[in-house]
C-alpha cells in the first residue's frame, strides 16, 4: 500500500463539519471502537449515526483514520486492520 498523505491529528484538528465534508462522498465508512466494529454503507442517509461513531470526546475526528479510495476506516481494531490493511 502506498501512503499518499499523512496528517498529524495532534496538529490538524478536524471537527464534525470537516469530518462530514470528507465522509459524505464515501462508499463505506467503517468505525471501530475496541472490539466493536460498525460498517455504514448508506453513508448519505446516516450522517448522525456516523458522526456519533467517528467523533472523539474532544469533538474532533478520531485517529487513526484511513482513506482507501472511496472507503474510510476510523478507529482501531487489530482484527479489522489485519483484514483490511494487508
Amino acid at each position: 500500500m502506498k501512503v499518499e498523505e499523512v496528517v498529524d491529528a495532534r496538529k490538524t484538528r478536524i471537527d464534525a463539519e470537516g469530518a462530514w465534508d470528507l465522509l459524505k462522498t464515501a462508499r463505506t465508512v467503517t468505525a471501530a471502537r475496541g472490539k466493536k466494529v460498525l460498517r455504514f454503507e448508506q453513508v448519505a442517509n446516516e450522517k448522525a449515526a456516523i458522526l456519533q461513531q467517528v467523533m472523539g470526546p474532544s469533538g474532533n475526528l478520531r485517529a487513526p483514520t484511513y482513506r482507501i479510495k472511496d472507503e474510510f476506516i476510523i478507529g482501531y481494531n487489530p482484527d479489522l486492520y489485519t483484514e483490511r490493511l494487508k
